[in-house]
């Protein structure tokens, strides 16, 4: 562990209760703990993430929020990151003995370069903790002893800002942030004793939505606060809580755990708020947000309204007097820190609107100030959106799959330096004469290939041209990748000259769907709800952004009714000759060598090329075809008995959850569309097809011991009485399952549809979404869990669980 030598050197760990593993840096942002340390002289530990390590500063008489104040801080050892969190008794004759409680715990942020800062001596950073935020120095001194050569002096430093000449953080705060401890129950090695709200937990409340307008409200009527890109939210404290719930009312708690510690310490017997869950640490962007979420933080809440305060519902009252409790509810807690009000704009917002625009914000929502809180859309809520305006290359076009459209979106691009940047696509404010005198300069400029670089994924399905014409566009924002958001056609900027084309007309009888001909297109596939040929090839367009993530690049197996349900039915895992070309084909050997075809998308023509084709089913690899030996998935298919019904099996999921998350491995659950529920883990691309398969077969024996009366790992229908089969077997190498948003060939066309944990306590049967609903709500709340490795750890907690047969 280079960096930390002088720490392992001091530290006996056969002894000492200290972690002396390195630990895993931040996937995002980085962490920042406060530890106060009550050993030979109490003190407060810093602890900072940088270059793999906790730089650590020993502050002697703790942080002060007042900027007259210079704290002396001491530089010590460099520590594991794996320290971040610790908090326990260093016994008597160890270096550092005595008693470490963690006593604030977050983020930080560098305000200039960091190791510019740590070079010459002043570190310039803002602190995003529980306790401890704003802005702060680290100033290093100038030895003036011989005995300082030994040491480094800092001096800790707060900034005057909107967190300082707060209280005293030192004498206020004497326990745990993550136990709620005190010195002497540490030692006493007591149980965490975390602040709880005794109230009665309120219930989700259908949350207010604002109206889209063009212009600034009446300033004597409303006020204006900034328009937030991240989650609704509202948090519900009392008993049991606090949770965190969606827009939609479903429980995200988990997902945003980090802010818990701050919710805990709202003083009130119960409340429910409303407001935005942002990227916390410093962090902007709702991308960013994403990938905070998949990193566990870092998160912020901006609370703007109080709908509940212990047991009184505050709806009715107007806006004014609800703005007047939730600032009061929220007094106790530190300035700019992981919970805050959304700012207020009073009076005239024009100056303001215009600054925030400039400064690249989302807009503002204007609210009337008398009004009381109504669920859903209303005018009492204006929504003022920030846009702007650019001049961009157009690199290429993208098919439509609607009759009379010659394209669905312009790809475009823009000059930086010598090279062009991929902007990504533009899709909307295209009139009918636009669009055909679009692809009239367009045909003539067709190229083999990309002017630019653009990711593969982007890059599927666009015909692209010379970059000689320039449009005008309207978008809301820049994203994080570089893709022009929300961007809308305003006009053509340059008009080169180009001789007429005239357009390809599809045949009447074949209309156009995702670049394919779909012939036989009134062939009815599904009596009851009716769905045609073309109905199905439409859904599978709609649905193809949803099925890609996990679809694209995968070898299919295609289950094809060419007579619809009530013809005859047949798996095809090789395509024959007159597969539209859309669909794309692998050779692919088998275990003796000899290779054979196999079919795989990597856009919406290749999945409606094979409904083209008639196939209603698209079951998937477990891996994808650049990588055909390392599975990325492992797939549990609960297989209930005819006689059980789907309550067992809704109960099974959720016990095979637990077994997994029990081993390390978080899952996602999918209804199968049938009369099952696939349970899946996203893998990392490392273990081979063996060792998936023997891992699987070991959890479904594992269920099967346990309670041999409810599973069974064995497919036989004798052993399946009265069981569910938890089907393993789909973990080998060429096996498949149904692709998520997958319609089954079964009586109303039911689809397989991926459903949090939360919702699939409150669903009746594994056939409850229909192709519309499926549309309607797509992934809804599901958020995939990263991929995990089947490790040594993992594999060794399996083992230990089969012997001990629970």
């Amino acid at each position: 562990m280079a960096g930390l030598g002088i720490y392992l050197d001091k530290r006996d760990f056969g002894a000492t209760p200290e972690p002396s593993d390195d630990g895993t840096p931040s996937r995002l942002g980085l962490r920042y703990s406060m530890q106060n340390h009550d050993a030979t002289r109490l003190h407060w530990d810093l602890r900072l993430e940088w270059g793999g390590v906790l730089l650590s500063w020993a502050v002697t008489r703790g942080p002060s929020l007042d900027p007259a104040d210079k704290r002396l801080a001491v530089r010590t050892e460099d520590h594991p990151l794996s320290y971040l969190t610790f908090e326990g008794l260093i016994p008597k004759g160890h270096y550092g003995a005595g008693t470490v409680l963690l006593w604030d715990l977050g983020w930080w942020q560098p305000l200039e370069p960091a190791a510019r800062g740590l070079s010459k001596g002043h570190l310039k950073f803002r602190l995003h903790g529980q306790r401890m935020t704003g802005d702060w120095n680290l100033i290093r001194m100038k030895g003036r002893k011989a005995s300082d050569a030994k040491r480094e002096n800092w001096l800790l430093v707060k900034i005057d800002d909107e967190a300082a000449h707060q209280r005293d953080p030192v004498a206020r705060h004497r326990t745990s942030v993550a136990s709620g401890r005190t010195f002497a129950a540490i030692r006493a090695d007591k149980p965490a004793a975390l602040p709880v709200h005794p109230g009665a937990l309120p219930r989700h409340q259908p949350v207010q939505l604002a109206t889209l307008t063009d212009d600034l409200a009446d300033a004597g009527a409303h006020w204006h606060e900034l328009k937030l890109d991240g989650y609704r939210a509202q948090v519900a404290l009392g008993q049991g809580g606090p949770r965190i719930l969606t827009r939609g009312g479903h429980d995200w708690t988990d997902r945003f755990a980090e802010l818990l510690p701050a919710l805990r310490d709202l003083p009130c017997k119960a409340a429910l708020l409303d407001g935005e869950i942002v990227a916390g640490g410093g962090l902007q962007g709702f991308g960013t947000l994403q990938d905070a979420i998949k990193a566990g933080g870092p998160f912020r809440y901006v609370a703007f309204d109080l709908l509940h305060l212990d047991g009184r519902d505050l709806t009715a009252l107007p806006l004014t007097k609800r703005r007047k409790a939730l600032e009061k509810l929220l007094r106790p807690l530190p300035p700019m820190g992981a919970v805050t009000l959304s700012p207020i704009i009073h009076g005239q917002a024009d100056e303001a609107f215009a600054m925030i625009c400039g400064m690249g914000g989302e807009g503002v929502i204007a609210k009337r100030v008398d009004a009381p809180y109504r669920g859903g859309r209303s005018r009492d809520w204006l929504k003022i959106k920030c846009r702007r305006r650019g001049e961009f290359l157009i690199v290429g076009w993208q098919a439509s799959d609607r009759r009379g459209r010659p394209f669905a979106s312009l790809a475009v691009a823009d000059r930086q330096g010598e090279a062009l940047a991929y902007l990504g696509k533009v899709g909307t404010g295209f009139d009918a004469e636009a669009m055909a005198d679009l692809a009239r300069r367009m045909a003539p400029l067709v190229r083999g290939t990309a002017p630019l670089k653009v990711p593969r994924r982007e890059a599927a399905g666009v015909t692209w041209i010379a970059p000689e014409l320039r449009i005008e566009v309207d978008y809301a924002e820049t994203t994080a990748q570089g893709r022009l958001r929300h961007a809308v056609f305003l006009g053509l900027r340059a008009d080169p000259p180009s001789e007429p084309c005239p357009p390809v007309q599809a045949r009447k009888d074949r209309p156009i769907t995702a670049g394919i001909a779909i012939s036989s297109a009134n062939r009815v596939i599904f009596d009851k709800p009716r769905l045609t040929k073309a109905g199905l090839a439409d859904y599978y367009a709609a649905a193809a952004p949803l099925m890609l993530p996990e679809l694209a690049d995968r070898p299919l197996s295609l289950l094809r009714l060419p007579e619809g349900m009530a013809g005859e039915r047949f798996f095809q895992k090789h395509p024959g000759k007159g597969f539209p070309d859309a669909l794309r084909i692998q050779a692919i050997a088998d275990s003796a060598g000899e290779t054979s075809p196999h079919a795989y998308a990597t856009d919406a023509a290749g999945i409606v090329g094979a409904v083209q084709m008639g196939t209603v089913e698209f079951h998937i690899w477990g891996a994808r075809r650049d990588r055909l030996d390392r599975p990325d998935r492992l797939v549990f298919d609960l297989d209930p008995d005819e006689g059980l019904g789907f309550a067992a099996t809704r109960r099974a999921a959720l016990d095979l959850r637990d077994r997994l998350d029990g081993l390390g491995l978080a899952s996602w659950a999918m209804l199968s569309g049938g009369k099952g529920i696939h349970i899946v883990v996203p893998l990392r691309r490392q273990a081979g097809w063996d060792t998936v398969r023997l891992f699987s077969r070991g959890v479904a024996l594992l269920a099967a011991q346990s309670e041999p009366k409810r599973f069974t790992a064995e497919m036989s229908k004798a052993r399946r009485k009265g069981r569910i089969f938890i089907d393993w077997l789909r973990n080998e190498r060429g096996a498949t399952a149904i692709a998520p948003f997958s319609v089954r060939a079964r009586p109303g066309a039911p689809v397989a549809c991926p459903v949090s944990w939360d919702e699939l306590a409150r669903i009746r049967k594994a056939s409850a979404f229909s192709t519309e609903a499926a549309l309607e709500r797509a992934w809804a709340d599901v958020v995939p869990p990263d991929p995990q490795g089947l490790t040594a750890r993992v594999i060794k907690a399996l083992e230990h669980a089969l012997t001990r047969g629970s």
